[in-house]
């Protein structure tokens, strides 16, 4: 009996001991992602990951599109590396098949910076540095390398006369960077496990993509600092102010580059004003039908419940403090002409709104209503009718008529007073602030236009008049080839959709990035000139967002692969 106690319990042990083992080397779904991203420096605005295999390699043999994002020359200095290094007889074998990480950071001197981070296989060792820096004829040149409490190397390449910086993280990840700035800097962090810098696909989500791309919303604006001089640039501006994380897969096509996943808010982090569209309900967009054809940039925002995001808009701003002023400037409204316009305008806004920043720096409010003759009588009472609008009509009409005939000078005059019937300017400041979001502050004290169903605002009559020119005339973005091309890729329905058209941005951008930026943007051939045009797109799912972007390649520009 003692006998059969004995085995039993030695039996035991011995389950437990290889239990213990086992589960003790086993990775949990994501863990070993985790762990590597976790190296890489909470800075970092984007993390793109790929497999480094030939596959993933074959795929985008002389496809354009990466190259034109992050520009021919990095590209080639990307492919250097691989070749020199990852394909390297003596490192091959530890990392092939590994994830590679390349995650862009904010720098003083280079505006931005790309790090390189992967996990080397067991086995993987000083010992093979060691034999590759006496391999004879590698074009290598490796010195050891001390920053911070970290080991690592210098390893000058002779193909590229350039320095690559290795340091070894720990747990056999690695980070590399030609930038010394970005290894120090990735040499002295320290990870800080309460607050997740980036979120996770699944397992099964990173198993079957091609290549994933990570989004850190808060870290935009300091990348965003350093690539542009101007400071108070509203390009892609309410997706900076937004707490959340991005994990996003790629979608391969030859000619565009498409991913798609989802945005997290982070809710202890404050809401942003993006925060009240994740209670919607996706919309089928039309308002984008009727942008102009100069549109450089615009923001689209949808609504299923008009009723609702007045209400969480006001509650937005109670808790932002603006409760006050707010209630002072409604409160004045009725008090002087009996409107009770925060109640009026809530009930005839209809589902879209949008603003939107033309070629010719022009800024524009389209709101969509659900009846303008009703909105013309609410708006009358807190309108005049201007001199300005009625100036800017008259010197438009002027303009179409010099070349026209007798018979189309009746129908201008009639399109002319129309304008002038339907248009004015608010007598109160801040409206569009308090009746729309933040987003519409630009518009303070402005001059509006309806037209059919539609609300116009601008900050000019001039502006006014040059919508109208647009509308009547037909003169739409969607009448264009390209942006139809672009636009069958996007999502049908969305609730917040950014739309950057590359070249009609094309001297916002000089005016508005730093030089040496604009350079690049202007000489990189293929670059992001070749682009068409981008759009990130949200469509709220669960109280976060299903997110879409997609860069498509301009037409003469596209490299088709069979």
């Amino acid at each position: 009996m003692k006998k059969q106690i004995i085995i039993t319990i030695i039996l035991l042990a011995a389950t437990v001991f290889i239990t213990v083992f086992y589960f003790k080397n086993l990775n949990p779904p994501g863990t070993r992602t985790s762990r590597v991203m976790n190296a890489i420096p909470d800075d970092a605005t984007l993390i793109f990951e790929f497999n480094n295999d030939k596959g993933f390699y074959d795929i985008f043999t002389d496809n354009k599109l990466l190259a034109a994002v992050i520009g021919k020359q990095k590209i080639g200095e990307l492919d250097t590396l691989r070749r020199q290094l990852l394909l390297n007889p003596l490192l091959e074998q530890y990392f092939t098949g590994q994830n590679i990480y390349i995650s862009i950071h904010p720098s003083k001197t280079n505006g931005a910076g790309l790090l390189l981070t992967v996990s080397g296989t067991g086995g993987f060792g000083p010992l093979v540095i060691d034999q590759l820096a006496k391999q004879p004829n590698s074009g290598l040149l490796i010195t050891p390398l001390r920053t911070g409490h970290r080991l690592g190397y210098n390893i000058y390449i002779g193909a590229l006369k350039k320095r690559f910086y290795v340091i070894n993280n720990a747990d056999n990840i690695f980070s590399g960077s030609f930038s010394k700035e970005l290894i120090d800097q990735s040499s002295a962090y320290e990870n800080k496990k309460s607050k997740p810098s980036f979120v996770l696909l699944s397992e099964q989500q990173n198993t079957n993509s091609l290549a994933n791309l990570y989004v850190n919303y808060n870290q935009l604006t300091p990348l965003f600092d350093q690539l542009f001089k101007n400071k108070n640039t509203d390009i892609f501006k309410s997706f900076r102010l937004l707490p959340g994380l991005a994990a996003l897969s790629l979608n391969y096509k030859t000619d565009a580059l498409m991913f798609n996943g989802s945005t997290i808010i982070q809710l202890n982090e404050g809401a942003a004003y993006l925060n009240l569209f994740a209670n919607q309900q996706p919309v089928v967009n039309h308002l984008k039908d009727i942008f102009p054809s100069t549109t450089a940039y615009s923001m689209n925002f949808s609504v299923s419940d008009p009723l609702k995001f007045g209400a969480d808009l006001s509650t937005w701003y109670n808790k932002a403090g603006v409760k006050n002023e707010k209630e002072r400037l409604f409160n004045k409204i009725t008090a002087e002409t009996g409107t009770n316009l925060q109640t009026g305008f809530n009930n005839l806004l209809n589902n879209e709104f949008a603003i939107v920043t033309t070629r010719y720096l022009e800024k524009l409010a389209i709101i969509s209503v659900k009846d303008g003759s009703k909105l013309k009588l609410l708006l009358m009472n807190i309108s005049k009718l201007t001199v300005e609008n009625t100036t800017a009509a008259n010197r438009h009409a002027k303009n179409k008529t010099n070349n026209n005939s007798s018979a189309s000078l009746q129908n201008t005059i009639e399109k002319t007073n129309d304008f002038n019937e339907n248009s004015g300017q608010f007598n109160y400041d801040k409206i569009p602030f308090f009746l729309l979001g933040d987003v519409f502050g630009v518009f303070r004290h402005p001059y509006y236009l309806i037209i059919d169903n539609y609300l116009i605002l601008a900050n000019s009559p001039s502006e006014l008049a040059s919508y109208y020119d647009s509308y009547i005339n037909r003169k739409f973005l969607s009448k264009n080839d390209q942006y139809n091309q672009f636009d069958n890729l996007l999502t049908a329905r969305s609730n917040v959709a950014f739309l950057l058209n590359f070249k009609n941005s094309e001297q916002i951008l000089k005016r508005d990035l730093k030089p040496d930026i604009y350079d690049a943007f202007e000489r990189n051939e293929p670059g992001w000139k070749n682009f068409y045009a981008a759009s990130w797109e949200f469509t709220s799912v669960d109280k976060n967002f299903y997110t879409n972007f997609c860069m498509r390649l301009n037409t003469d520009t596209t490299l088709t692969k069979n």
